[in-house]
């Protein structure tokens, strides 16, 4: 144990709020031992979120990140080295992906800790950077699904009407993809160039957000939306209303201060039309799910751009520009 922990491995990180992807440092700081119930992971692939940026913003002051400096990101995948006192499903040798602890973060290096309980296996049809997508935008998309909109992945079920705003991005590609496991009809928006890729990941339609029928959010067809995945931000409540079912509702990703009066207010008045804002609950069984769909070809990671970790900061830019089309990766 002692040994691994002896030597150094390079890590991404920063030292204070702001500064984007300028302020990322390259180091060399000594390779973590895991703690009871942790494995050590040699890690090969990596995914950025816009919540790793927002960290660094200073958007959760004072929550996260609870100490500088700090290694951002907490979507991995790589190959178990060690295991802590206590693991039980895990060895030296296995392929994983895991959803690190957002306070100790730690993404961008080389080897990171992991809960066991937030580890799950990767098997050899799933590659890393497959698997490295899923956590945080994977799960967002499952929990938005399953528990606030009620879709039933088996397909069975009264038929929902779902409309997935920026449905090229990280949540929105998975949430159109995992819909359509469902019995729904789903309605996507995104920018014009990604309309072609928008509908092979098996949306019914899709709207250019830039025209006035896309920013209107009307369903060509003329549906009104049972759901919302909302994975855009900027769009008010008037916009949404008159294209809801009588109960419907947008489950926002990202609730802004307007957004959260917004719940508040319909939730106060008993309104049947709800605004709805999603924070996520990480459980391992669902990202579980999520790999076996992968592994089954029933759900696809679509990779934006690969960067080695010596280039973290590229993709650090890449992610807070907001035009990636599915998930950026990083393979330290």
């Amino acid at each position: 144990m002692a040994a691994m922990a002896a030597k150094l491995m390079r890590a991404v990180q920063y030292d204070g709020y702001g500064g984007g992807a300028s302020a990322l440092k390259h180091v060399e700081v000594p390779i973590p031992t895991p703690k009871k119930d942790e494995v050590l992971l040699k890690l090969e692939a990596v995914s950025i979120n816009p919540i790793n940026w927002k960290i660094q913003k200073g958007l959760l002051r004072p929550i996260y990140p609870p100490k500088f400096p700090y290694i951002p990101v907490t979507d991995v995948a790589g190959e178990v080295v060690e295991v802590g006192q206590g693991v039980q499903r895990f060895k030296a040798g296995d392929k994983v992906v895991a959803y690190l602890n957002s306070s100790n973060g730690g993404g961008f290096a080389e080897y990171a800790t992991a809960g066991e309980s937030w580890t799950v296996a990767r098997p050899p049809e799933v590659s890393a950077a497959e698997a490295a997508g899923l956590p945080v935008a994977g799960l967002t998309a499952h929990q938005c699904l399953t528990r606030a909109a009620g879709v039933k992945l088996d397909g069975t079920g009264p038929q929902k009407n779902i409309l997935v705003t920026a449905a090229s991005g990280g949540v929105g590609h998975y949430a159109v993809q995992l819909a359509k496991l469902g019995n729904t009809h789903v309605t996507a928006t995104c920018g014009g160039r990604n309309i072609d890729f928008v509908k092979s990941l098996g949306a019914d339609e899709v709207l250019d957000y830039k025209t006035p029928e896309g920013a209107a959010l009307n369903s060509p067809s003329g549906r009104k939306y049972d759901a919302v995945i909302h994975c855009s931000t900027g769009i008010p409540w008037s916009t949404f209303e008159p294209n809801l079912s009588p109960n419907g509702k947008v489950i926002d990703i990202t609730p802004s201060p307007s957004a959260l009066l917004t719940f508040a207010l319909k939730k106060l008045t008993f309104s049947k039309k709800q605004l709805v804002p999603q924070f996520l609950s990480a459980k391992a069984e669902n990202l579980d799910y999520l790999v076996k769909l992968v592994k089954e070809g029933k759900l696809k990671t679509v990779i934006d751009s690969k960067h080695p970790l010596s280039k973290a900061e590229d993709a650090w830019a890449k992610s807070i520009d907001g035009h990636a089309t599915g998930k950026i990766i990083v393979e330290p």
